[in-house]
């Protein structure tokens, strides 16, 4: 009888858990700034307490909810669509008959808003970053300053980076999505440096696995000068960096499929002062036939046996 009831509390609580996660998207349009005021036990010095229920300073906005339900259906009815069509929306002969594909290439605002920047100044730095299309509106411009100055707070003992990353793909009804690019095998991208090197960042989220958000870096070491430069990147290039799982000389992990790709991002952070300027004409995959290589590096043994 206890197992029974047990049983019946565990699934009630998944239910619920399962309820919460297809309702959230939808409730919260519904809710206006007044649910901060609902969590929030702060109240300024010599202010009289709130008298209503906290129940009652909710404000609801059933309209709003209403048209995040339909844009959120749309969203599902274009996703059933493009699924029953094939992987990504195309027939099963086009996907597999695939040679490149573009990513992203910056041509508006919109094409900005897909991306995130950040600096040290979240640890107290005083790195600088922006992010703006370029000339003639074709290109995405990321410049600013590094300072590798570090904040005088008794805990940090490094600084200087700033990035470029881009947002985690989303489908209807706030579901996480993965990018699949395991039909490719090395990155491709058009993009004109000021000489100094920047850190190429794949994030990877697998769905059955208990290793979240592992990071793959590749060292892109730009030329300067004004012409631009088209770089080549296998997959087989990108080595699991010191996130998500551990590691050893004997068995190196790197990025052998790229399959639940979450983000892509860009780094500069060589310890060096001043300005940089990274502009980024487009980002896409290619499947080059002739690339076979599996791992790019070599491999050692510490203390190997005699």
């Amino acid at each position: 009888m206890a197992l029974t009831i047990t049983w019946l509390n565990s699934a009630y609580l998944r239910g619920r858990c399962c309820r919460q996660k297809v309702l959230h998207p939808l409730l919260r349009p519904l809710l206006s700034d007044s649910m901060s005021k609902l969590y929030s036990s702060y109240r300024r010095p010599g202010s009289q307490p709130e008298k209503k229920p906290s129940w009652q300073l909710t404000d609801f906005s059933f309209k709003k909810g209403i048209d995040v339900l339909k844009t959120q259906l749309s969203m599902l009815k274009e996703e059933t669509k493009d699924y029953l069509i094939g992987p990504g929306g195309r027939p099963l002969s086009h996907y597999l008959l695939e040679q490149t594909r573009v990513l992203w290439e910056f041509r508006s605002q919109e094409d900005l808003k897909k991306w995130v920047i950040s600096s040290d100044v979240e640890i107290g730095g005083k790195s600088e970053v922006f992010l703006k299309l370029g000339r003639n509106n074709q290109t995405a411009l990321l410049y600013g300053t590094l300072n590798t100055e570090v904040p005088r707070d008794g805990e940090t003992k490094y600084s200087g980076y700033c990035s470029m990353r881009s947002k985690p793909p989303v489908g209807s009804f706030a579901r996480k999505k993965y990018y699949d690019w395991s039909n490719f095998n090395s990155l491709y991208l058009r993009v004109r440096g000021d000489g100094r090197p920047w850190m190429v960042n794949i994030y990877t989220d697998p769905y059955f696995s208990h290793q979240k958000d592992d990071l793959y870096n590749y060292f892109m070491f730009t030329r300067g000068g004004p012409y631009w430069e088209e770089i080549k990147i296998p997959f087989s290039k990108f080595f699991l960096s010191s996130r998500g799982r551990v590691q050893d000389d004997q068995h190196p992990i790197w990025l052998d499929k790229a399959s639940f790709i979450s983000t892509l991002g860009f780094t500069i952070g060589d310890k060096v002062d001043g300005p940089f300027q990274l502009e980024i004409d487009f980002i896409g995959l290619l499947n080059d036939r002739a690339h076979t290589e599996e791992f790019a590096y070599e491999t050692y043994e510490k203390n190997p046996k005699v």
